[in-house]
């Protein structure tokens, strides 16, 4: 392993930590997350690192149990949007009639502003639950990144060896997986580190506005929303958990993009 790409590996271990840490968090809680310990909005100390909430409840606890679903659902959203992205973006380049038509249909989606979109997939499933968010970060995350396969897919497949492929008959699924899709890693990495920040912000701003998870769960952006009222009283309720979401969002995205050139 050559120095460079030893470096690069160890900038994704941040995310790796932080992924496996909101993995493991609920069996790491010293508390149980839905039972007051301290006095509401109690500082920090004694059994309470970072203090109560609005409800007495540990917020280390809420804190460690919160984030699996949030970066679960991230994730999953991240890895099928990069997916959805990199086989649409690459056929629309390779078959300019279906670019055309991925075009006109990512172009009418990203009028769509995103909490509006947010709130049309939630309302309109009310049973959805932590799915409603994902599905709708779905969604609202595929035109953008289409645009962007199909754009760095379009040099790729006017090279030599793509239309030496093209006029030897090679289907379009071989096109696409063997040919173009392998010179675009380090694209298609940046774009699921792009995507898992976007769909944080979807996922958490869900859980912000109680369309996704509702109370008593721990989840880090509903944490932000219950205990906003009492930032002044004990600030760690608030200001853990928007540390963890911009922690995790940027960390992730970092790794995306130093992986990309291993």
């Amino acid at each position: 392993m050559t120095p460079p790409t030893a470096a690069r590996l160890r900038s994704a271990l941040p995310a790796l930590f932080l992924v496996l840490l909101a993995a493991a968090g609920p069996w790491l809680s010293p508390h149980p997350v839905d039972v007051p310990v301290t006095a509401p909005y109690a500082g920090a100390g004694g059994g309470a690192p970072l203090g109560g909430d609005q409800l007495g409840r540990d917020v280390l606890s809420r804190l460690l149990a919160g984030g699996r679903e949030l970066v679960a659902s991230s994730l999953a959203v991240a890895a099928l949007v990069t997916a959805t992205a990199a086989v649409l973006g690459t056929v629309a380049a390779l078959r300019p009639r279906a670019g055309r038509v991925v075009d006109r249909a990512a172009d009418v989606l990203m009028l769509l502003p995103p909490v509006l979109g947010l709130l049309l997939v939630a309302l309109s499933w009310p049973a959805g639950g932590r799915l409603a968010p994902a599905l709708a970060a779905y969604v609202l995350g595929v035109p953008y990144a289409v645009r962007l396969v199909a754009a760095a897919a379009a040099p790729v497949v006017a090279s030599g060896y793509v239309e030496a492929a093209v006029t030897g008959g090679e289907r379009l699924g071989h096109l696409v997986v063997r040919e173009v899709l392998p010179n675009l890693r380090a694209t298609v990495l940046a774009l699921f580190g792009l995507r898992f920040v976007a769909a944080v912000y979807v996922v958490a701003t869900a859980g912000f506005l109680q369309v996704g998870p509702r109370p008593p769960a721990a989840d880090w952006a509903l944490m932000i929303r219950e205990n906003a009222g009492g930032i002044l009283l004990n600030p760690w309720a608030v200001l853990a958990p928007s540390l963890a979401i911009g922690l995790l969002a940027m960390s992730v995205n970092l790794a995306a993009a130093a992986l990309g050139g291993v």
